[in-house]
């Protein structure tokens, strides 16, 4: 039994952006491979973080993934293009916060589906450092 498609919740902040896969994204199956999956779920990430605060603001920091936990519904076939969304965790924890990230065909079906835990890093001493509330609200 496939996992519920996840949705952002009413009113959460929600970045988008698409991706065409590459013949070298196309796996022995003829459709995108699970790896290739994951690489946008990350570079969703760093995309959402570099577009949300100033320059200076993100050199104070870094990120590291403690967990991926990725969901495959449909296939994505060579020549479609997806659409693929990105929101986080109205809570933090710590250190740690949750991103989600769905990634959709041009159909609208849901081709996969990303619940990630990142690591707030100090850039300077390079350990974990809590998640300032202000950093938080930029996201939701």
């Amino acid at each position: 039994m496939s996992p519920p498609a996840i949705e952002p919740p009413p009113g959460r902040q929600v970045f988008q952006r698409t991706f065409t896969p590459v013949p070298a994204d196309i796996d022995e199956n003829g459709h995108v491979n699970n790896v290739v999956y994951l690489g946008w779920v990350q570079a969703m990430a760093i995309a959402h973080w570099e577009a949300r605060l100033p320059l200076e603001e993100q050199a104070k920091w870094a990120w590291i993934v403690l967990r991926h936990e990725v969901d495959y519904r449909r296939p994505l076939l060579p020549g479609e293009t997806a659409t693929a969304r990105t929101w986080v965790d109205e809570h933090t924890h710590g250190a740690k916060f949750d991103r989600f990230v769905r990634i959709d065909g041009p159909d609208g079906a849901m081709c996969a589906q990303a619940r990630t835990v990142w690591c707030l890093i100090d850039a300077e001493t390079r350990r974990p450092a809590r998640v300032p509330k202000e950093m938080a609200a930029v996201f939701l």
